[in-house]
Formats: structure tokens, C-alpha cells, sequence
């Protein structure tokens, strides 16, 4: 049984299963369109809302948390960029590690993405929910009933805090009285069936049901509207950085790390969560007319230039606004131009609206893809392999990608999936740039991607040695005050010791730098990561191992070929 385990399939053999298909996907895609599909993922949610919390905890330097997660995609996205360039079919992360390290660990991958894909949309949409109901209000004057546009815990929550906060007797401007009164109504004035309130969001189901269907209908259909919403936000976002030049004080830029190189990395999550964008590329291989040209090529121009969207718009808001004004901010870019231009407060809210369809678009167009693959390896039922014979699109599992996340955005709580669904990303990441150090050779070809290898041999445990001499207070603290309860500090001890094996085992078998320079990075920064969503996470792969060895391991194809 352990050796069926680690059953792998060969390049060779996806890529004959994938000519020999008698309904195949439209091959509609090109460089441009790849590049566009990754800015329309990539330019969402991060950059109209998350980012808020991130430049709270960290200050301007968040700008530098753009760099340093930009940095650890871009070794990531080379790694990407190998697999895409072999295996020119669909199923991304779960697809490349079907062929690195067999079927065990596709399926746990393949789990991990659809927390990714499929849970991280609950957020998306939940943000397009927000932004559309501002855009309702100061546009149209439109007032939806406040329980129609909220979840049930954070309706709760946001009662007792208010309710807490009245009775307190403290010292409260007006804008907090205002916004106390208002949750404290909302509340009470829900509807009731028996002795339970009624909340849920329905904006954010609608929003996920329309979109449903346009990837139900055809990936030429989605690449138009895609690239049409692209320029639009990238338009949009390029006028904030330049209005908002005009707004800048420098002073908000001093200190530039007022809560050190920690508390900047405290917005990991939220920063990250944005960036997870161009692993869905990795899902089009198949209706891509030359992939293994245009999908590298695809996932870092749109990396690159996202980065540099990022990095100037964190710079802007900080600018703009002092960092400590952010707390509880979802809204960043309306929020710094409310009261300085309230008109450019709604070109934002029209393209955050835009911005964060493309978001939901690219979502619902990959995961239902990475579902077509785990079927046709037989380790989901074969309904979900199947594709509509007019739209050329897997048909099922868009259904059915659709049904989950509409379901999860009327009534989940956004914290709590944000977290989950960077945990996710981040071990994706992990597995495909481990991969890469045991694909077999291969000859350099013209026209196709090839990762250069640089000799980790010293490299690696040299920056190994820098990193323990730059934290040394926390390694310090670490391993002195040890503490089973202190979970951040033993996820980092446990980070040092994993690194360290790394380090050695890239020094004795002279590893690739850029691989292994994913590993550490993308290991480290799920370190980062609260220990709640660590629980849920595995929570959430306990349950994937339970559906794989009840029904995966029983029917994979590998298994009835042995």
C-alpha cells in the first residue's frame, strides 16, 4: 500500500492522455491573454481592501513586504514556469506533483487548492459585496436592507462590540457613536425566524452566480471580458497613484518601520492572499495554443508588473494617509480620498467593483479545472471530468465550483478563509518548487522556457547563517523561553530546524538555488501565519485524506493499471 502511495504518472503519459481527449478544451490563448488573465487574478481584492489591515500592522514599510513576497513568487513562478514548459496541460500544482512526488501528494495539493481557489473566491466576493452596496449608496442613492448584505458572525460580533462600547461610558467621537448605532439598529431591525436573526449577503451570491455561468458558457467568452476589465482597473489604479502623488505628505513615511521588520510581517496573509493569482494560469495549459512558450512567459509578465502596482499604491496610501489611521479599513483606496476628493472616491468604488469580478472570474475558470484533472486521474468521480459538449468547458464542475462558493459567500465570516486560503497558496507553492529537483534532466530546446541552474552548494547555507544572525534575538527567545502554549515560536524553531536540513542537503547534492530558495521562503512565510488558521487547515486536510482513501485511492487509474 505505501508504495501505491507514491505511485507517479509520467510526462510523457499526461501529455499522450491529453492529445488523445475526443472532446478537448478550446485552445484560444495566448501570451497577452495569459498575462491579462494573471493581472485580472492577481489586482483584486489585495489591493482594494486587504491591503488596509497589512499598512496598519506594518506601516509604509509594507512596501517592502510587496518586494519580499514578490521576491518569493518570482522563484516560485520560474518553478511554475519549468513544470508549465514540460507538462503543457491543465491541473497546475496538483498536475506537477502527480509527476514529482506521486499520488498522495497530488491529492493532498489538489486539496490544498481548492481551499485555495474555491474558498479564497468566498473572499472576493464577500469585497465585491462592499464595494458595490458603497457604489449603490453615493451613486444611486440605493439602500438595501442592512441584514441582506452581511453575515450572520460578523452581524454579531459587530452588535456586541457596539452594545460594549456604548455602555462603557468612554470618551467616543462621532463618527464611532454614528457607526455604534448603526450596527446596534441593523441588528435589531433583521428579520426573525423563531428566535434566530437573519443575515446573509446577497450581492455577493448574485455576483458569484453570474460569473458562474460566464465560465460555464466558454473561455473565449471569459478571456474578452477578463481583458476588457483588466485595462479598466489598471487605468484606474495608475490615476490613484498619480492623483494621490498630489496628496502625499512624507512626513506619514517617518517612521518607515514603526512597528519593526515584525509587524510588517504580520500583514503576510493579507499581502500574500492577493499574489496567489497567477498560480490559476497554470490551470489554462490546455486551452493555451503554445503553452509551453506562452505560459512562463504569461506568469511572470504579470507577476512582474503587479509587483510594481503594488508596491506603488502601498507607497500612495501611506503617503496619503498615516499608517495607524487603517485599523479595521477594508476599503483603503475609497477611504484615504473621502473627504480629500470624494469624486475620485467613486471612480475607485466602480473599479473595485470591475476589479474584483476578474478576480472572482479567473478563480471560477481555474478551479474547476484542477476538479477535471483529479477526475480524469480517477480520484474524483467522473462527472467532474466531464466537459459540455457546446461550450467546451468543464460544465459540472463549474456548477458545482459555483454552488460552493455562492453558498460560502451568503453566510461566511471573510477573516477567517483569508488566512486559510494563504496557507493553501503557500503550500501549493512549496510542493511545485520542491518538485523541480526531481524532474529528470532535459535537453535545452528553442522556443521553450528552461530553468538555469545556480549551485546552491554554498549559497544556501550561507544565507542560512545570515538569516539566523538577522533574527538572532527572536532565535534567542526562542529556544530559551520555549513553550508549547508560545505556538509562534514553535512554528519558528520548527522552520529553523526544517531550514537547516534543507541547507545541508543543498551543500551535500549541490540542489538549484532558485528551488530551494522557494522552499525556505514560502515555508517561512506560512510561519507567519496565526496558528487558529493552522488548526482549520488541517482540519481541512484531515478531512481531504479521509475522501481520498475512502474513495480516491480505490478508483486512480494508476492503481487499476498496476
Amino acid at each position: 500500500m505505501f508504495k501505491n502511495l507514491f505511485r507517479k504518472k509520467s510526462i510523457e503519459k499526461l501529455v499522450r492522455e491529453s492529445e488523445e481527449d475526443v472532446n478537448p478544451l478550446k485552445k484560444v490563448l495566448s501570451v497577452k491573454d495569459l498575462t491579462f488573465m494573471g493581472i485580472a487574478a492577481v489586482v483584486g481584492a489585495g489591493i482594494f481592501s486587504t491591503i488596509g489591515s497589512a499598512a496598519y500592522n506594518g506601516g509604509p514599510g509594507v512596501s517592502l513586504l510587496f518586494i519580499i513576497t514578490a521576491v518569493t513568487c518570482g522563484f516560485t513562478a520560474l518553478c511554475y514556469a519549468e513544470f508549465a514548459s514540460r507538462i503543457p496541460v491543465s491541473g497546475s500544482a496538483y498536475t506537477y506533483s502527480y509527476v514529482a512526488f506521486g499520488e498522495i501528494a497530488a491529492w493532498i495539493i489538489g486539496w490544498a487548492l481548492i481551499l485555495e481557489y474555491s474558498i479564497g473566491n468566498i473572499v472576493v466576493a464577500i469585497s465585491w459585496s462592499s464595494y458595490f452596496n458603497n457604489l449603490l449608496v453615493h451613486l444611486f442613492n440605493i439602500h438595501l436592507p442592512d441584514w441582506m448584505i452581511i453575515d450572520p458572525m460578523t452581524a454579531k460580533n459587530a452588535f456586541v462590540e457596539s452594545t460594549a462600547a456604548l455602555a462603557s461610558g468612554a470618551e467616543l467621537t462621532a463618527k464611532q457613536i454614528q457607526s455604534y448605532e448603526f450596527a446596534i439598529n441593523a441588528y435589531n431591525s433583521a428579520p426573525m425566524i423563531g428566535d434566530t436573526k437573519i443575515f446573509f449577503n446577497l450581492p455577493a451570491f448574485i455576483i458569484v452566480a453570474l460569473v458562474t455561468w460566464l465560465a460555464y458558457i466558454g473561455i473565449k467568452e471569459s478571456k474578452k471580458s477578463a481583458n476588457f476589465m483588466v485595462y479598466f482597473k489598471v487605468a484606474v489604479i495608475l490615476f490613484v497613484i498619480v492623483a494621490g502623488a498630489f496628496f502625499v505628505d512624507t512626513n506619514n513615511w517617518r517612521p518607515f518601520l514603526p512597528n519593526g521588520f515584525e509587524g510588517v510581517l504580520k500583514g503576510v496573509s493579507a499581502v500574500f492572499y492577493a499574489y496567489i493569482g497567477f498560480d490559476a494560469i497554470s490551470t489554462m495549459a490546455e486551452e493555451t495554443k503554445n503553452p509551453q512558450r506562452d505560459m512562463p512567459r504569461g506568469m511572470i509578465y504579470s507577476l512582474l508588473i503587479c509587483t510594481g502596482l503594488y508596491i506603488l499604491i502601498a507607497l500612495t496610501l501611506t503617503g496619503i494617509e498615516h499608517y495607524s489611521h487603517f485599523q479595521n479599513v477594508t476599503d483603503p483606496l475609497a477611504f484615504v480620498f473621502e473627504e480629500r476628493a470624494p469624486w475620485i472616491e467613486k471612480i475607485i468604488s466602480i473599479s473595485a467593483v470591475v476589479a474584483t469580478t476578474s478576480v472572482l472570474l479567473v478563480f471560477q475558470i481555474g478551479q474547476p479545472r484542477i476538479w477535471m484533472s483529479m477526475s480524469r486521474d480517477g480520484l474524483l468521480p467522473k462527472k467532474f471530468g466531464q466537459i459540455h459538449p457546446k461550450y467546451q468547458t468543464p460544465g459540472f464542475a463549474t456548477i458545482v465550483t459555483g454552488v460552493i462558493v455562492g453558498i460560502g459567500a451568503l453566510f461566511i465570516e471573510s477573516d477567517l478563509v483569508t488566512d486559510l486560503t494563504s496557507i493553501g497558496t503557500l503550500f501549493a507553492f512549496m510542493l511545485v518548487s520542491g518538485g523541480v529537483l526531481f524532474l529528470p534532466p532535459k535537453l535545452k530546446e528553442t522556443g521553450k522556457f528552461h530553468l538555469p541552474y545556480i549551485n546552491g552548494k554554498w549559497i544556501v547555507p550561507v544565507l542560512y547563517i545570515f538569516f539566523v544572525y538577522a533574527f538572532q534575538n527572536r532565535t534567542i527567545a526562542a529556544f530559551t523561553e520555549f513553550n508549547l502554549e508560545n505556538t509562534e515560536e514553535v512554528l519558528f524553531i520548527v522552520f529553523l530546524i526544517f531550514a537547516l536540513i534543507v541547507a545541508i542537503m543543498t551543500f551535500i547534492r549541490n540542489y538549484s538555488l532558485i528551488p530551494i530558495m522557494g522552499v525556505l521562503m514560502c515555508s517561512y512565510m506560512m510561519v507567519e501565519i496565526p496558528l487558529v488558521s493552522w488548526k482549520w487547515f488541517l482540519v481541512w486536510m484531515a478531512l481531504g485524506l479521509t475522501v481520498y482513501f475512502l474513495y480516491g485511492y480505490r478508483n486512480s487509474k494508476l492503481r487499476k493499471e498496476v
